[in-house]
């Protein structure tokens, strides 16, 4: 039985601080919250570490960043969004930084530190093509690495270092593959005819789209930056050096039809690259079942999960062989998925639904190391972050599934106990631990402000904070969060996130705006939560209990009783509430305003109104919402043709008639996900019924109507918002 004890406790109190003091602002001299600072935030997010845990590299991003792309070329397998990001290189022992490209974002992929850790490499697009670039850490220079080839570097370009840090591979595309792909997506937006043929092995559309699978594999010299093209053009995935760089192993995923069903369509095939002779070898083939081989540090054997067994391959063997046939646990059988291998390539760590297992690859033995003790819906969140070389601990990061505890655990394998490296109401994200486990790098928020990057050794006792990306957030007022618990309409526990009030004072009551979607847990910095706060409203983020065959039940069972947990709390005016979703939560506010007339103000945001015509109003993605509808986020459990009566149960627009919620709908005319033609008829009905219903549509924007616009796009979305959610509580007093 496992042995869980805690060691030691750290609680929010951080000993030392690195460089940064933030000075105490009083609430009279900070200023509220705008949707011009919600496009300034600064957010980063770890994109790789050295072995040694010395450097990081850190890429930070805008909302404004994300803004101005032009979604109507959505399809186009030439076009790159325009999706800029800074790049931090930071040193974890010093704490100092360089900034790469000051004042100059833009795209960039696949940043990845050389094995000695002295060089990072990635792709940065600019001048209408992806370069390959290397910074240099010890001169501090960043340059481009010229390839000596007429052909470009694919936009979805794999970019792995070879062990001894002189070449990369990289994809590159074939000198006519921009010019016909893009000349194949414009006979098909622009004719002058189009024809579309089910005799066609695929859809156009997905004949357009699969063009981006193919990549010629190529190795760079960074010393002359000459080209060899070891592989000709096809969907290559995942290519890995072995560890002696003798070769190179890679999966193919060939498509071979357009298929409606997620299981089929693609075959999977593994190969070894013989790097000096170029002969490849194929080592395994599924046929059209997908598989996720994991390889072991010498890269040369595999391992992967299928139907809950454990297979293994070794490129010495000629066989597959099933690690855990008929393995058992009180007559039922376990199902098996791999987590990782040991450094030594002696053990795999797999997962069940009893716990975490130790396989070994030579006796066969398999014991459980770490067992659950809770039902299964009430487990922590764990997830393995690390191995130790030696094998003794693994690095778990932790979230409990009732409270706001989170934090990182070291488990020692041998004695099966835990201990408690950090754990506190803190938000951790991003962990990366080096290859000793001595240096641990994460950001960390409080969950109400932006997080930071942080650094520490494995004994948590001085973390450190790396970065200030938003020193004028202290002048800002922003909101505070709340985690509470409440019971669904069928008795089951679910739990939401409240924001208050900015000023907030427990002897008024405040309108409450819910934003609703799925399921909601951890808080973390929300612009758009702030955004609301600071008009002197709560906000709201309620979780429901989706089921499949009826998920339109689940928002009028959850929110409506989320909504009275906290009226009953004497927090909130029940007169004025508003509700509003984007996408899946756009859906749910126009279902949930045809079951209730408790809300003041409902707003859909780029949010489908008839399942229906949905099917087939987004060309560009193909089969997606057939599939999302039959199997997928929609949840209707079965085809149009099998269960008809469910579609028009979940399309609001057939019951527009018993809508008497005034209704914003927010879209956008290049919505590649969401056509604005959806939410249009949800406009025509609300119109013929004489119905309180204003839409906006936004020329320059796609899915997520203003916020997926231009600047100006976005500031007229949110006061929108706050315009209409004010004005119908206004008539709430009156």
């Amino acid at each position: 039985m496992l042995q869980r004890f805690r060691l030691f406790r750290i609680i929010y109190c951080i000993p030392a601080l690195l460089f940064i003091v933030l000075p105490e602002t009083s609430e009279a001299q900070q200023r509220s919250f705008t949707p011009e600072d919600a496009l300034n935030v600064r957010l980063p997010t770890i994109q790789d570490m050295s072995k040694d845990g010395r450097k990081v590299a850190v890429t930070v991003q805008t909302q404004g960043d994300r803004l101005n792309v032009d979604h109507s070329r959505f399809g186009d397998p030439t076009y790159v969004s325009p999706n800029k990001s800074e790049i931090l290189i930071i040193d974890t022992e010093s704490g100092t930084q360089h900034q790469l490209f000051e004042g100059d974002p833009a795209p960039v992929r696949n940043l990845r530190w050389s094995p000695d850790g002295l060089e990072l490499a990635f792709l940065r697009y600019t001048d209408s093509t992806f370069k390959l670039m290397v910074h240099n850490v010890q001169t501090e220079q960043t340059e481009e690495v010229k390839l000596d080839s007429q052909l470009s570097l694919a936009s979805n370009s794999p970019l792995e270092w070879s062990p001894d840090g002189k070449n990369i591979a990289i994809g590159l595309r074939s000198l006519d593959w921009e010019i016909e792909t893009r000349q194949a997506y414009l006979d098909l937006s622009e004719g002058p005819i189009v024809v579309q043929d089910s005799d066609n092995d695929f859809l156009a559309w997905d004949a357009v789209r699969k063009s981006t699978d193919e990549i010629i594999l190529s190795l760079v010299n960074l010393a002359d930056g000459s080209v060899q093209q070891v592989l000709p053009e096809q969907p290559i995935v995942s290519p890995k050096f072995s560890q002696d760089g003798q070769s190179l192993v890679y999966t193919t995923a060939t498509r071979l039809r357009t298929s409606y069903l997620r299981s089929q369509g693609t075959e999977y095939e593994i190969f070894k690259l013989d790097l000096s002779s170029l002969e490849n070898q194929s080592v395994h083939s599924s046929g059209e079942k997908r598989i996720n081989p994991i390889w072991n540090s010498p890269i040369d054997a595999f391992a992967y999960s299928s139907d809950g067994d454990i297979f293994l391959r070794s490129l010495a063997a000629d066989t597959l062989v099933n690690l855990t046939p008929s393995i058992t646990s009180d007559s039922e059988e376990y199902e098996f998925e791999i987590v990782r291998w040991n450094a030594l390539g002696t053990d795999l760590l797999l997962s069940s639904q009893e716990g975490y297992h130790l396989l070994d690859i030579q006796s066969g033995d398999i014991a459980l190391i770490y067992g659950f003790e809770d039902e299964e819906d009430e487990r922590p969140d764990l997830e393995i972050q690390s191995w130790t070389d030696d094998g003794k601990h693994l690095y778990i990061s932790y979230s409990a599934s009732d409270r706001w505890e989170r934090g990182l655990l070291r488990y020692n394998v041998e004695t099966q106990s835990s201990e408690d490296l950090i754990l506190d109401h803190n938000l951790y994200r991003n962990w990366n631990i080096s290859e000793d486990a001595s240096t641990i790098v994460y950001s960390k928020t409080d969950g109400d402000i932006p997080p930071e990057v942080w650094v520490s050794d494995n004994s948590f006792s001085k973390p450190r904070r790396l970065t200030e990306l938003n020193p004028w957030i202290k002048n800002i007022k922003l909101t505070k969060s709340e985690l509470i618990s409440y019971l669904n309409v069928d008795g089951k526990k679910l739990y939401g996130i409240l924001y208050y009030p900015i000023d907030y004072d427990p002897q008024k009551t405040y309108p409450l705006v819910a934003e609703i979607y799925e399921t909601f847990f951890d808080n973390g910095f929300n612009a758009n939560m702030n955004l609301l706060a600071n008009q002197g409203w709560f906000g709201f983020r309620p979780s429901v209990d989706l089921e499949i065959g009826f998920p339109g039940e689940a928002w009028v069972k959850g929110v409506t009783t989320a909504i009275n947990t906290v009226i009953d709390r004497g927090l909130v005016d029940e007169n004025k509430l508003g509700v509003h979703g984007t996408s899946y939560g756009g859906y749910a506010t126009n279902l949930l305003i045809t079951q209730t007339n408790r809300f003041a103000a409902a707003i859909n945001i780029s949010g489908k109104v008839n399942i229906i015509s949905f099917l087939g109003d987004s060309e560009k993605i193909t089969t997606r919402n057939y599939i999302a509808a039959e199997e997928g986020q929609d949840r209707i459990g079965a085809t149009l043709w099998e269960q008809p009566q469910k579609y028009i149960a979940h399309s609001a627009i057939m019951f527009a008639d018993r809508i008497d919620t005034p209704l914003l709908m927010l879209s956008g005319e290049d919505d590649w996900n969401v056509p604005e033609t959806n939410q249009r008829e949800m406009y025509y009905a609300l119109r013929r019924l004489e119905k309180k219903v204003t839409w906006v549509n936004y020329m320059r924007a796609g899915h997520g109507a203003g916020r997926a616009g231009t600047k100006e796009d976005f500031l007229d979305h949110w006061n929108r918002i706050f315009d209409w959610y004010s004005t119908y509580f206004s008539e709430k007093e009156q």
